[in-house]
């Protein structure tokens, strides 16, 4: 084969066997200058028919937008729709909706050169052998189709099998909602390294399982990274050995979460809780500390000053920062002030986590029903039909 031939390969980047696929960040800036002379050389021979047969295929066969189409075109150049509709084919006859059929494309047009039956299906048989629905597989490809790109001997099978001497295979499906990046870079580069260091620091194995099940991207990074994420929780004073900790690590472990913990920090500053409280709270939601500044002046101003509850009663339960404005508070707050105005609950010894926290049916028996004879309108109340003010 020649060498433009070779090369003519690697611009397309796919073969019909996945093991030799590109991988996502593959462009073609990060070829040698020379190499990119060639491949506008080639970009250039290639007819203008096949071009616009390839845009108008991926636009009206495969659902992406004209620039969604234009983009893709850059990784491929079909020549006919057989290959193409086999693959879309395929994909549709496994489950996969129009839309996320488009979805896949759109993310890695370079699939549609594959041979279905023979490098597809065998790694879908392996993932429902797992026990992962239909639906459920389709949805995760469809968020991250280069899965099916890799080799199911030499990445997806040692992948999973290292991933189920953590997890069970019920945890399984769970962890693939958000862990199918492990399968792209593989567990022995960041994700082994950093569990062989929470066991040394005595995390027991049910605690790396919830962390790796429920917050795999954490473990996805460098072990020095992640090394300090570690030490910070442990400094904080966490126990290795709680699920609190797997929280804190979490909490700790997402993006830009310097900035994000001095921001809320100072958020709740303004309300009064000293670097102290803030600690505290942390130590006993780590979650309080991931909700957006509007969120947690959202909550206060209700609280405190709309309702009247003691600034020292939400340090107590930051638990509260987590639950629905819309959905939980706000409703449970009309029917408390309600309460309240008619003298039949005194806010002052009232819990949050006693209003807050319950059941839906639970809070309803205790604070609604309860008091049907002396309030008849409290089920609106509840619902929202008549209106409450500064609540």
């Amino acid at each position: 084969m020649s060498p433009l031939c070779n090369f003519n390969s690697l611009r397309l980047g796919f073969s019909t066997s996945s093991s030799t696929f590109a991988s996502k960040y593959l462009k073609p800036s990060h070829f040698p200058p020379h190499i990119q002379i060639l491949c506008g050389h080639l970009t250039s021979k290639i007819p203008e028919t096949h071009h616009s047969f390839t845009v108008n295929y991926l636009i009206n066969s495969c659902g992406l937008s004209p620039e969604g189409a234009i983009s893709a075109s850059k990784w491929v150049e079909l020549r006919s729709p057989k290959i193409a509709d086999s693959f879309l084919s395929f994909l549709r006859d496994h489950g996969f909706s129009a839309t996320q059929i488009s979805k896949v494309v759109r993310s890695c047009p370079q699939l549609l050169y594959s041979n279905p039956e023979k490098t597809l299906l065998p790694k879908l048989e392996f993932f429902r052998s797992t026990g992962v629905s239909r639906e459920a597989l389709a949805k995760t490809l469809a968020y991250d189709p280069h899965i099916l790109a890799m080799s199911l001997e030499k990445r997806i099978t040692p992948t999973y099998n290292f991933l189920r001497s953590i997890i069970s295979e019920k945890h399984f499906v769970a962890f693939l909602k958000g862990g199918s990046r492990i399968f792209l870079e593989g567990h022995s580069k960041n994700v082994a390294p950093n569990i062989e260091s929470l066991r040394e620091l005595g995390m027991p194995q049910s605690r790396i399982s919830l962390l790796l099940t429920h917050f795999p991207t954490c473990l996805l990074r460098k072990p020095e990274d992640f090394g300090r994420v570690v030490d910070e929780v442990k400094q904080m004073g966490f126990n290795l050995e709680t699920s609190m900790s797997v929280m804190a690590i979490k909490a700790l472990c997402s993006r830009n979460s310097k900035s994000i913990w001095n921001r809320n920090s100072e958020a709740y500053k303004r309300w009064g809780w000293s670097d102290d409280e803030v600690l505290t709270a942390f130590r006993q939601f780590p979650q309080c500390m991931t909700k957006s500044e509007k969120k947690i002046t959202q909550v206060m101003e209700l609280l405190v000053n709309k309702m009247g509850w003691p600034l020292r009663m939400i340090t107590k339960y930051p638990v509260v920062m987590s639950l629905s404005l819309e959905k939980r508070i706000i409703p449970r707050c009309r029917v408390v002030k309600v309460l309240r105005l008619k003298g039949l609950v005194n806010i002052e010894n009232l819990s949050l986590s006693t209003v807050f926290l319950p059941t839906e049916k639970k809070f309803l028996d205790r604070f609604v029903t309860r008091y049907l004879h002396q309030v008849p309108q409290i089920v609106s109340v509840y619902h929202g039909n008549v209106r409450i003010q500064d609540v």
